[in-house]
């Protein structure tokens, strides 16, 4: 099963959150859930984007910056994550808690772990090692624990449903925390607005509806959450993409793909990358060592193992100079060179010049 994440904090703020990693080397490290990022996918809360802060590190401390590089909150943690639902996750010595858009620590820190907050809840965690084991269970935005720390593994709602691991199984619960789909998965993704999860079992993935039925049954050497009416399959080595019948609308032949954002997605042919759209047809040619979602607009692109920015046509928007980058987001991206990091907007300009 591929999973994909969702928000990005710069990589030293966030030695953070343990959630998975992308799979693409040198990409400034994404927190959270499972998908490409959005505005299709959870990045930003309705109504907020004008009030929007990202994180900063300043002499080994995160903080907050607004979308002119005016610093809101200090650099007074040992870590920091985006915002989410209004709430942003940070690190006081070892433990994780959550602040407000004013920088007011709502939520003391005192979890080991933590998720951003989705559909009200975050998922965290008590005990562990290296970002590994203890338990999991779910607070409120008040830091109440709703939903007791006593899964193995936990990630955050979509759709109603978490992903929980008790064992070495995964099953679903609703928020008020009861199993709604029986821990029965070797692994499980989250459900999408079409109301289906891919889901692990017996090495091959398929798909399962909100009552846990198979409506595509497991025969895919791997599978992905889907976007935009499609998922993406691997079969006999090679990836394409399905549609919600389970039909085969785009034949397996990248050797490596990622979800359709915006109308593209990104397909490995050879050792390139390039970008089709929702009918297969490539529409910017394989030229390009490593790539990512178009995320207002731009995505980030690796040419001789530097990072720039393309537009939809394919065109150079920012050229490649940086050593990572990350998705744009309220009007800036992060990006980092020689081990400091900074933001830029889209015409490639510093808001917050490169720190450590």
């Amino acid at each position: 099963m591929k999973r994909h994440l969702s928000l990005i904090v710069l990589a030293i703020a966030a030695s953070t959150f343990s959630a998975c990693m992308p799979t693409k080397a040198n990409v400034i490290r994404q927190i959270s859930a499972q998908e490409p990022p959005a505005q299709s996918v959870n990045t930003q809360v309705q109504g907020q984007e004008a009030d929007k802060l990202f994180p900063i590190l300043l002499h080994g401390k995160s903080g907050y910056i607004d979308q002119h590089g005016k610093i809101i909150t200090q650099p007074i943690f040992d870590g920091a994550g985006d915002f989410s639902e209004g709430m942003a996750a940070i690190k006081l010595g070892k433990k994780w808690g959550f602040i407000d858009q004013t920088g007011t620590i709502v939520i003391q820190p005192k979890f080991d772990r933590v998720f951003e907050f989705s559909e009200g809840l975050a998922a965290v965690y008590i005990g562990g090692d290296a970002g590994f084991g203890g338990k999991a269970g779910f607070i409120d935005k008040t830091g109440k624990v709703t939903i007791p720390l006593k899964f193995d593994d936990a990630y955050g709602f979509s759709e109603r449903l978490a992903e929980v691991r008790i064992g070495k199984k995964w099953g679903y619960i609703d928020s008020s925390g009861n199993i709604v789909i029986q821990p029965q998965f070797n692994n499980a993704g989250s459900f999408c607005k079409e109301g289906l999860a891919v889901v692990s079992l017996a090495k091959k993935d398929g798909y399962i509806d909100r009552t846990g039925k198979f409506v595509i049954p497991p025969k895919f050497d791997q599978g992905s959450k889907f976007c935009e009416g499609l998922g993406m399959v691997k079969l006999n080595g090679k990836w394409g993409y399905i549609d919600k019948t389970g039909t085969l609308v785009i034949q397996p032949q990248f050797n490596d793909a990622m979800q359709f954002v915006d109308g593209l997605a990104a397909v490995q042919i050879g050792e390139k990358w390039g970008y089709i759209d929702v009918s297969g047809k490539v529409v910017i040619q394989p030229q390009f060592e490593q790539t990512q979602h178009f995320i207002e607009g731009l995505a980030f692109v690796q040419i001789n193992n530097k990072w720039g920015y393309i537009d939809k046509t394919g065109k150079i928007a920012i050229q490649a100079k940086f050593d990572s980058a990350g998705s744009f987001s309220g009007g800036l991206a992060p990006v980092s060179s020689n081990e400091k990091y900074g933001y830029i907007n889209k015409n490639g300009d510093y808001i917050w010049a490169p720190t450590n």
